[in-house]
């Protein structure tokens, strides 16, 4: 993820660290060696990576900024750890952090997902002789605990700040290698930005998975068909070329200029799977599938930048045998030769996918929702509708009755059984005196039915139980005009 750098230049930055047989350094200055440490390695290994560098004592001063906006960043703060004193100082500023207002809150936890990781330019007895550790860690907790607290180990000098820096490097700027297979070809490749690992359930299964270093193509389909899948994360496919002792060719930051022109060119002359895929990915409108570790897949596919640059990209499914359920288990894919006939059709003008599941879904069915009032008056009128037509409307006014009985029941919506049966009873009362005798017999009957389950304690209350309709003297003779 992109980085962002925050160098402290306060006063208490200057203070002198003597370093024997070799003039007087302050520590700013092994900060400032230390970055130098840090982008020179981001410049060799993460020549993709975005970093922003911040300034500040009192004041701060933004001295590079970002190219472009993101959602995730990772937050180097180097600081000798002197809290400061007075209003402002962050002492106190941790002290009153609860009682800001949100016009002038505290900055931390950021308003977007980061880590935070904390460079002093002290050892560990330096801080703890004052409450300086403790009030770090409270930044980290503030930042949801995610980043770490890096301190010099011994005495400050260019060695050991080298040594802390290091560990940073090792811990967050590892670039991740692999090595991509497709039966007997392979590639050596850089994953970019370099996969987290993934916690699928913290309670079921809170060992994070991690994707292996051989990532291997177990087979191709269609773009249409794998169409727009979910994912983890997205990340660079790129290349890295290997010269016959196994060094890196056109990887790396060389002093001259020249130098790396001429790398580059011996790299470009080299012949590459990883390119090779991406062309042949590209031109048929296809992805790879890859196996990840076991039961974790992803695909690489080639996206375009624009209309003359693409790359060749790796999107990471989320772990689990079929994580994609339109194309079923991963383990049941195979090759079309496999297949008694062809599955896309002698012309290729049809496709297996999506498959069809073999229950049915609950969405499928015949599902009562009310998720705006409007779809409560629909149901309600309906029933409304049908009571008016009785009795030769008795069966679908017995069915939605039931629908709407069922619906309440499940939502412990148990007022609106008591309303709909005194519209019932309402409805009984306006009936013209034309109307059939069993409409009254009917809507009586469904009124009273309704109330013995709003009451949520009458063996009518059940919900597998069925109003049905009442058998009268007149329901054979409607019976016979239905």
């Amino acid at each position: 993820m992109p980085t962002v750098v925050v160098m402290d230049v306060s006063l208490s930055m200057t203070r002198p660290v003597s370093i024997e047989g070799s003039e007087e350094y302050q520590r700013k200055h092994l900060a400032a060696h230390g970055l130098t440490m840090l982008f020179e390695h981001m410049a060799t290994n993460y020549k993709l990576e975005f970093t922003a560098l911040v300034v500040f004592s009192s004041l701060w001063e933004l001295m590079v900024p970002f190219t472009r906006d993101y959602n995730t960043l990772q937050v180097v703060l180097v600081t000798d750890g002197c809290l400061g004193i007075g209003r402002g100082s962050l002492r106190h500023s941790l002290a009153t952090h609860s009682q800001r207002s949100e016009s002038n809150r505290f900055p931390l936890p950021f308003p977007f997902p980061s880590k935070l990781y904390i460079m002093c330019m002290a050892n560990l007895e330096e801080l703890q002789s004052t409450d300086s550790l403790d009030c770090l860690e409270r930044l980290i907790d503030l930042n949801n605990g995610e980043g770490q607290i890096f301190t010099i180990d011994g005495p400050l000098c260019l060695k050991n700040v080298q040594s802390m820096f290091g560990k940073l490097i090792d811990l967050a700027y590892t670039p991740f290698h692999a090595v991509l297979k497709c039966g007997h070809l392979t590639a050596d490749v850089q994953v970019f930005p370099r996969p987290e690992p993934f916690v699928v359930d913290e309670e079921i299964d809170p060992i994070p998975k991690v994707i292996n270093t051989d990532l291997e193509i177990v087979g191709f389909i269609d773009i249409a068909d794998i169409s727009s899948p979910p994912v983890l994360s997205r990340h660079l496919v790129l290349p890295i070329a290997l010269n016959k002792e196994g060094d890196e060719v056109g990887t790396g930051i060389t002093d001259d200029n020249e130098d790396e022109n001429s790398a580059n060119q011996i790299a470009g002359k080299i012949p590459n799977f990883c390119v090779l895929l991406h062309g042949s990915l590209k031109v048929e409108g296809m992805v790879a599938i890859v196996q990840l570790g076991p039961e974790w897949h992803g695909m690489l596919y080639s996206q375009a930048d624009s209309k003359k640059k693409s790359n060749l990209m790796m999107s990471l499914f989320e772990p689990g045998p079929e994580p994609l359920p339109w194309l079923g288990k991963m383990a049941q894919l195979g090759p079309i030769s496999d297949a008694k006939e062809n599955p896309y059709g002698e012309d290729d003008n049809k496709s297996p996918f999506p498959l069809q599941p073999k229950n049915k879904r609950s969405y499928a069915q015949n599902v009562t929702v009310w998720i705006k009032p409007s779809g409560l008056q629909t149901d309600v009128q309906k029933i409304l509708r049908n009571a008016r037509k009785l009795p030769e409307k008795t069966q679908t006014f017995y069915k939605e009755l039931n629908r709407l009985r069922k619906a309440a029941l499940a939502f412990g919506f148990l007022d609106l059984l008591k309303g709909v049966a005194d519209m019932l009873e309402r409805e009984c009362t306006l009936l013209p005196d034309t109307a059939h005798p069993d409409a009254a017999f009917q809507l009586t009957h469904a009124a009273q039915q309704l109330k013995l389950a709003s009451t949520g304690t009458s063996e009518y209350a059940g919900y597998d139980h069925n109003i049905t309709p009442l058998q009268t003297d007149f329901s054979g003779s409607s019976a016979e005009r239905m």
